[in-house]
């Protein structure tokens, strides 16, 4: 049965809901949105509230006032973040809120501006979140991270389309990512995460000290922290009520040992980041610290990012995805990492996630650090997947076993 465009967006909206942040009654939930998408934050205040949601806040942005904001402002007001909303997202997560993110910001929205400006931005807004991020990344609040689009993204993804059909194009592309599109939504996603765990479960089994990376333009070793956790689809807050942080999500991901990182590895897909593309890279690693960066495109932006501060020169996440994962196979270039790293194994410059190390949601910074999980204000993550990468796990005794052969799981 061929099912309606309004009927898709509703079981999205209810996928977000239900299955993403998994609303709980009278719980707050923050909805951040843009305004080419209204229409599914309506709609997805509707479910909440029918789902017993206590009251719903949306905050909107809107890509030509950022724009213009970059173009005009001066350049010594982007060291300012809010103070008041600092205080609207402590205050919510410590009441055990819910917060959705819905993502359609366009690729090059700020290309050709001032480098300073944005990463000065980007430091400024992480360091005033910095206790907010630290919440999220130990799980004491549900959260999660959906799509929709907008014009300039539409016709970023499909130049060769004429403009009316762009949007709707997305949005097909973006139902069949999320399993939208299939009989029954809910459970497609509940299969799925029980295969995503299935994964996470042999690879804890397992403990292996290093992992090896090998392909065109990438020969990397990472050692991985004593009593890693290897994780993958929902994950549980500190209620006990489980959530999906990412959708879509095809991932297997844990924490690597911070100075446990050499050699070096090639980017296989762009990157959009702060509204600027990041492409065809190459990062070098002597013991977990990048010592040299190699870009075709956005090398100013990408050393940038590396300076945020001390822990960006470091990486904080590894994650696996099979080349055949279903936006890999369907051969999109999303230009959205919430997408592309979802078709492709990737890494991440910056902090990690403190449930990615056993006990680690009740450790302080300190002890994640001497742990040797990395700490940092940023979280970036880049593809480095392809469809011919190898990859090995190594035993404490020395013993090999593959874990990825031609870019695919190996067991």
């Amino acid at each position: 049965m061929l099912l309606s465009f309004d009927t898709k967006l509703l079981r999205y909206a209810e996928l977000a809901v239900k299955i993403g942040v998994n609303i709980q009654k009278n719980q707050y939930l923050y909805v951040s949105c843009s305004t080419d998408n209204l229409k599914l934050a309506e709609i997805i205040t509707k479910i909440a509230y029918e789902n017993g949601a206590k009251q719903v806040f949306v905050d909107l942005s809107d890509d030509r006032l950022v724009r213009t904001r970059y173009e005009k402002a001066p350049k010594d007001s982007f060291d300012f973040y809010p103070p008041w909303k600092i205080q609207e997202r402590e205050w919510l997560a410590e009441q055990g809120a819910a917060f959705l993110s819905i993502v359609s910001q366009n690729p090059d929205l700020l290309k050709d501006i001032d480098h300073e400006k944005i990463m000065t931005f980007q430091k400024a807004s992480g360091q005033a979140l910095a206790n907010y991020y630290t919440m999220m990344r130990a799980d004491k609040f549900s959260w999660t991270v959906i799509a929709a689009p907008s014009k300039q993204w539409a016709a970023k993804v499909f130049p060769q389309l004429p403009e009316e059909q762009q949007v709707e194009s997305l949005w097909e592309a973006i139902f069949a990512a999320t399993r939208t599109d299939q009989d029954d939504p809910v459970n497609a996603w509940k299969t799925h995460d029980e295969q995503l765990h299935n994964k996470a479960d042999y690879l804890n089994m397992k403990q292996f000290k290093f992992l090896r990376y090998q392909a065109p333009g990438t020969d990397l070793t990472i050692e991985l922290p004593e009593k890693h956790i290897w994780t993958g689809g929902s994950s549980v807050n500190i209620y006990g009520n489980t959530f999906m942080a990412n959708m879509p999500t095809e991932e297997v991901f844990t924490a690597p040992l911070k100075t446990g990182v050499n050699g070096f590895v090639s980017s296989t897909k762009p990157l959009s980041y702060s509204g600027n593309i990041i492409d065809q890279f190459t990062l070098t690693f002597k013991d977990g610290r990048i010592i040299d960066i190699q870009a075709q495109q956005g090398q100013d932006i990408l050393a940038s990012l590396v300076a945020t501060d001390e822990g960006a020169q470091y990486l904080g996440e590894i994650a696996l995805v099979p080349h055949q994962s279903p936006i890999s196979q369907s051969g999109l270039l999303f230009y959205n990492t919430l997408f592309d790293e979802n078709a492709s194994n990737h890494l991440a410059i910056g902090n990690a996630y403190s449930f990615c190390i056993e006990g680690g949601k009740e450790m302080s910074a300190k002890e994640l650090l001497s742990h040797g999980l990395n700490q940092s204000l940023t979280h970036v993550d880049f593809m480095i997947g392809c469809a011919n990468m190898d990859i090995d796990g190594i035993a404490a005794d020395g013993q090999i076993e593959p874990i990825f052969r031609n870019g695919n799981w190996a067991f």
